[in-house]
């Protein structure tokens, strides 16, 4: 079974702070309409349903066959969730 990119590699600074950024807004933002609803941060989710469904580039050694090659892609890819 393929190695999702969640497993390796999280981004959990980027993500914290842009999740607390988000949860700051206080006006503008859908989740102020009501009181009463709950406000979760949508960082937080998108990232980790993004990192879930997206392949390590370990998962893949044909086209990614040396460490170097591997972390440079993963690191490409994290740079896609800021």
């Amino acid at each position: 079974m393929k190695k999702k990119l969640i497993e390796v590699a999280l981004p959990l600074v980027a993500i914290n702070s842009e999740s607390v950024r988000e949860k700051s807004i206080r006006h503008g933002h859908p989740s102020t309409l009501h009181l009463w609803w709950s406000r979760k941060p949508l960082a937080t989710t998108r990232a980790v349903i993004w990192a879930s469904l997206v392949d390590d580039p370990s998962a893949w050694p044909n086209r990614f066959p040396t460490e170097i090659e591997q972390n440079q892609e993963r690191q490409r890819l994290l740079n896609l969730l800021a």
